[in-house]
């Protein structure tokens, strides 16, 4: 019967439109008090566990980076520089959306600062120079979503979190399928707009390149000092955020004070939102590890399903299907510690796994009804949600193209470390 409460009990919240946070809250409640031995109070023990990691330092740091970012000109610097590079390939223009998405989506390690930076430079110069709506939509929508695989990535330390994998390996790890969803998309695009005019090489290419040469130089900074060993991944966080606040006062001179504090503020009210769900997900996971369930999943699991392919499949359809309806970071936090021990004992690396779950749950972006980078296009691209859907079903298509790539070729996230 409590085990059929707890159903009762998510299922109610769930049609009663509870938000992730409540919904773990309670369920965290529930099996402290008939599942366990423990006190409730035990809770605020586990929940201190689950928050006093120097890792999680790096999440706040790196939002607040991408923000510091966007609010300046390092994005229409970039996308300057790489448009004057691809200026003599027919739909260079389009080419270098990609790009610079990929570009910045290294600096910032968000999908969507990435989308609201580049596409807010890119879009108009796009309709303007004759492109098709719908395809200048639809790529900078699957472009913006390299930020969640492109290190440094907030999803991928969520997911070093909840499996205790190394934030490096999978940084690591992440670089080839980055490369090879860019490749996808760029290539398509090529195609798309073969009969684009071009332009020339002139003396702009220079004078855009002086002007991005620090901004282009943040990525190389951070990744840099991360795989060289010189600093960690959260201590990179550190570096991005004052490289950023050093160019963006003292050297391209647009920003105040007045605007470091009010970015802030708006960064903390996003870990607001986000920290609680993570420490609630952490004590979850560490409860059900006490009481041996991920044992008993992998054991149940087993019954049904004995071989690699099979379980790749169904856990595929299962990540697409929540990629759709709720946000990723509750997907990792949720997922990941239940699926890794079934993935592990069927002989599937956790970094592969992990990467392939990001890149998984990266699609949601692209899915209705609660695809991020649709409901935010929306809003930056003044289109109707219908027209932002419609121009990203051709590259949701390339994207799961992608991922039964990257699912099926261990080595593609592998061959760095």
């Amino acid at each position: 019967m409590t085990i059929l409460g707890l159903i009762v009990l998510v299922l109610l919240l769930l049609l009663l439109r509870q938000p992730v946070m409540i919904i773990l809250m309670a369920v965290l409640a529930y099996c402290y008090y008939f599942f366990s031995d423990s006190e409730l109070r035990f809770i605020l023990l586990d929940a201190w566990g689950a928050l006093n990691k120097e890792v999680l330092l790096s999440i706040p740091l790196y939002i607040l980076a991408g923000n510091l970012m966007s609010a300046g000109s390092m994005a229409s610097r970039i996308t300057d520089v790489l448009r004057e590079v691809t200026i003599i390939i027919p739909g260079g223009l389009a080419l270098s959306a990609v790009l610079a998405c990929a570009i910045f989506a290294a600096m910032s390690g968000s999908s969507t600062v990435t989308l609201l930076a580049v596409g807010s430079v890119l879009y108009p110069a796009l309709i303007e120079a004759g492109y098709p709506k719908r395809l200048s939509i639809g790529v900078l929508c699957a472009a913006g979503t390299l930020g969640i695989i492109i290190p440094p990535s907030i999803p991928l330390i969520l997911y070093g979190v909840m499996t205790k994998a190394s934030i490096v390996d999978l940084f690591l790890a992440g670089f080839g399928p980055a490369l090879l969803l860019t490749f996808i998309i760029s290539a398509y695009v090529l195609f798309k707009c073969r009969h684009m005019p071009t332009g020339r090489y002139s003396v702009a290419l220079w004078h855009s390149l002086k002007r991005s040469i620090l901004a282009l130089l943040a990525p190389a900074l951070v990744l840099g000092g991360i795989y060289s060993g010189f600093f960690t991944a959260t201590e990179a966080a550190v570096v991005a955020v004052f490289y950023t606040l050093f160019i963006q006062l003292f050297v391209y001179k647009e920003m105040q004070i007045n605007d470091v504090l009010k970015i802030t503020e708006k960064t903390c009210t996003l870990i607001g939102g986000l920290f609680p769900v993570l420490m609630l997900a952490v004590c979850l996971n560490m409860f059900l590890t006490y009481q041996q369930l991920p044992d008993q999943l992998v054991a149940t699991m087993l019954q049904y399903i004995d071989s690699k392919l099979s379980f790749l499949l169904a856990s595929n359809i299962l990540l697409l299907l929540t990629g759709s309806i709720i946000d990723i970071g509750s997907a990792i936090l949720i997922l990941a510690p239940l699926l890794k021990p079934v993935a592990n004992s069927l002989g599937i690396d956790t970094i592969h796994f992990g990467i392939m779950m990001i890149v998984n749950l990266e699609i949601g972006y692209l899915t209705p009804p609660m695809g991020l980078n649709l409901i935010i296009a929306m809003g930056a691209f003044r289109e109707s949600f219908w027209e932002i859907c419609k121009a990203a079903v051709p590259f949701m298509g390339l994207m799961l193209i992608g991922l039964i790539i990257v699912a099926a070729v261990p080595e593609i996230s592998l061959f760095l470390l």
